[in-house]
This record gives structure tokens, C-alpha cells and sequence, in this order.
């Protein structure tokens, strides 16, 4: 068995970015990967203005607390003002530009309205509460750089530069299909034998968080030649085949001779707990006409090692398809709150959570069919092979907020 980085430097060897690039608004960015660097033409913010609610002033006119000047004029955010008169002060509101003879700003606070003169309680320094001309943004300088994986607020920065449009990759385009003649949909009747497919929703919702655009072909009857018709037909128009199930070696297991028939399989099966059976390859290698073979993913069947492998293997492939550079997740290194008396030989990842002492709580049951440790949990604990854990221990913890997004 392959340990997690040689499975993981097999995977980003084999991905190929995407290279078709399309312009959308910057308002329907979010989540998407740009496809060139977002280069501002202005400065920001472009003139120096103020930070606070108070009076712009020279501060040479303020020799000391309780210095009375008349107000000669009144600037709102969005309106030019005059230059300033030798000992007057301005009414001056948060973002109104500074004026000219102006060189600080006291905050309304330390202020006292007098009819048409303000008393000033503050002796003010040269520049305070002032925010000058471009000392958040040159102009000519590179905010967001090809690669970058757009965020909320990675928006609001190209839109304070004027980016009203922005070129990013493409979607991902990926199929998913489910193996597994036990396996029923919510709102069917539940047959002998038969369990909910609980992995078409967290996959799905999985790809949906990171862009993809997704074809679902369902649930797939559990025959050879049922897994081999569809891996053809998932292979159409898509970068990736994920599967769920059928990837161990029983019988009834077809996910391996189905790809080894319609295309390869690089690696198979995997040093870590949970989810020892995980697949890679391509399906249409050249054999039947294809020119770009699309990429194959197994993930196993149990819950939580669908979900485990998804987050560990799945997601940072998908980033490298879309051209991100940095696809590893934070890491934090905790105290663990608890024993683990014996480690498993595998490199296990434990479900686990920060308590109120700042430290983790394990969740008692880590099997791979208990979904229920995904929900409580706040990320994985990357326990090597064979390692005990003993209260007070620190020990490696991926948040899912770094995996989930």
C-alpha cells in the first residue's frame, strides 16, 4: 500500500490544469479561480481623506487643549472641499477628502461644538487619523495573482480597483455515480438489506462547495458490464469520474476491472484509516478515440471514508485542476485531551474537536460507517502509523474550515 504522500504526489503528477478561460462580472466570482492577475490602475484609497467623524486643521494651530477655531466649512464623504484658512478648522465626516492646508484630523469626541466654532480638546500630530492616497493599493501593483482562489472579500478587492469583470478557469466538470444494489434514495421504502445513500448528498455538496459543475448518474445496478456503460457515458464532456463504492475486492466489487477495461488505474489502495481502498486513473486512455482522457476517482463506500478521502485526495486534485498553486490544508499543532492507547498501522485520521480549555476531545466511536463524527467534529487528527496518544500530547489537527471551502 501507497502512504498518503506518495498517493498525493501520484495525483498532482497526473492532474492536468484546466486551460480554458472565460470573463464573468465580478459580482458571480466568488469561488472561482482566476485565470490571470488582477493588476489595479488606481490608487487606494486615491486621495488622502479621513478615518474618522471629526475636524480636519492645521496642527500647528492647536498649541493646546482647548484651542477655539472658527469652522469654515463642512465636507461629507464624496464632496470636495476648499482649502483650508490658516487657523479654521473643517467639518469633516468619515471618507470626505482631506483639504488642502489640512494636515490632521480630531475625532468629534475630543471636540466641543461652539456655534460657529469648534473648541478643540486635543492637541492633534501632523497626519493623525488621516489615511493617505494609495496606502492600501499602489497603482500598477498586483492585488490578486493568477491561481488565487476568489473569496468574499478577494471580491471586494478587485471591485475597490473597478474590476467589473475578472478571467477564471472554467468549472470543473464532474460526473458522480454510486455502486450498489443495497443502496436506496430518502423517500423510498427502506428494503431488507438496503441503507440510504447518504454519500450522493455529502459528495455532491462536497463538489458544489468547490465549484464543480456536477452530472449525477445515480445509483448503478452492481454488474460488470451495468459500472463499464456508464463509465463511457461519464466520460463524456467531463474532467472527472468520482464513484462511491465498488472499490474493494470482493465479487460484487466492479470499479477496478470496469477502469482497467475502459482506461487504467494507477494506484489502488492506500496506507490510511479510514479509507484504504481508493482508486485513480483515467478512463478513455486513447483506445477509444478520446484525445483527453478524463481523470478516474474511487472513493470507498463507508461514509466517513468517502468523506475522508474526498477532503485528503479529491479536493486538492480538483484545486490543481483549476490551476491553484497552494492546495494544503492548515495545519495546527494541539493538545489532545485524551487517550488513545494504541495506534492503528495505518496513518489514521481521527475525528475530533476543540473543547473550551483550548485542547481536543476525541469522538469516542471512529468507525468508518459513523457519519454522526463528521457533524461533531471540528476537523482530523493526522496520527502517524503505529503512534499512541497520551493526554497532554500535541498532535497535528486539519480544521475542516481549511478542508470544506
Amino acid at each position: 500500500m501507497l502512504t498518503m504522500a506518495q498517493a498525493l504526489d501520484a495525483l498532482m503528477a497526473g492532474a492536468r490544469p484546466i486551460t480554458d478561460i472565460e470573463s464573468i462580472p465580478t459580482l458571480d466570482a466568488n469561488g472561482r479561480v482566476l485565470a490571470a492577475p488582477v493588476t489595479s490602475g488606481l490608487r487606494v484609497p486615491p486621495a488622502d481623506n479621513t478615518s474618522m467623524d471629526g475636524y480636519a486643521m492645521r496642527a500647528a494651530d492647536v498649541p493646546a487643549a482647548g484651542t477655539r477655531l472658527p469652522v469654515s466649512q463642512r465636507i461629507p464623504a464624496g464632496h470636495v472641499g476648499s482649502e483650508l484658512a490658516a487657523g479654521t478648522a473643517a467639518r469633516i465626516f468619515t471618507g470626505g477628502l482631506i483639504p488642502p492646508g489640512a494636515d490632521a484630523v480630531v475625532m468629534q469626541e475630543q471636540c466641543e461644538a461652539d456655534g460657529d466654532a469648534v473648541i478643540v480638546n486635543h492637541v492633534p500630530a501632523s497626519g493623525e487619523w488621516i489615511r493617505r492616497a494609495g496606502e492600501d493599493i499602489e497603482a500598477g501593483s498586483v492585488i490578486l495573482p493568477t491561481g488565487a482562489r476568489l473569496s468574499p472579500q478577494a471580491l471586494g478587492l478587485a471591485a475597490s480597483v473597478g474590476q467589473a469583470r475578472l478571467d477564471v478557469i472554467r468549472r470543473v466538470r464532474v460526473a458522480v455515480f454510486f455502486t450498489g444494489d443495497e443502496l436506496a434514495m430518502p423517500g423510498e421504502p427502506l428494503r431488507p438489506g438496503a441503507i440510504y445513500n447518504s454519500n450522493r448528498f455529502t459528495l455532491r455538496g462536497l463538489l458544489e462547495n468547490l465549484g464543480c459543475e456536477v452530472s449525477d448518474f445515480g445509483i448503478v445496478p452492481d454488474t460488470l458490464a451495468a459500472t463499464r456503460d456508464t463509465l463511457r457515458r461519464a466520460a463524456e464532456g467531463h474532467d472527472l469520474i468520482i464513484t462511491s463504492g465498488g472499490v474493494s475486492v470482493g465479487e460484487e466489487d466492479h470499479i477496478r476491472p470496469a477502469v482497467t477495461a475502459e482506461g487504467r488505474l494507477d494506484l489502488w489502495q492506500i496506507a490510511i484509516k479510514p479509507g484504504k481502498p481508493l482508486a485513480f486513473g483515467q478512463v478513455g486512455n486513447g483506445s477509444n478515440g478520446d484525445e483527453r482522457p478524463t481523470f478516474f476517482i474511487g472513493l470507498p463506500g463507508n461514509p466517513v471514508s468517502s468523506f475522508v478521502t474526498f477532503l485528503l485526495f479529491v479536493r486538492p486534485f480538483l484545486l490543481r485542476l483549476q490551476g491553484v498553486a497552494d492546495v494544503t490544508p492548515r495545519r495546527l499543532a494541539l493538545r489532545a485531551d485524551f487517550d488513545l492507547p494504541k495506534g492503528d498501522r495505518r496513518n489514521e485520521f481521527l475525528r475530533a474537536r476543540l473543547n473550551d480549555a483550548g485542547g481536543l476531545d476525541l469522538f469516542p466511536n471512529q468507525s468508518s460507517g459513523v457519519l454522526t463524527s463528521t457533524v461533531w467534529g471540528d476537523g482530523l487528527i493526522d496520527n502517524p502509523p503505529n503512534q499512541p496518544i497520551a493526554r497532554g500530547d500535541t498532535v497535528q489537527f486539519i480544521p475542516f474550515a481549511s478542508l470544506l471551502a
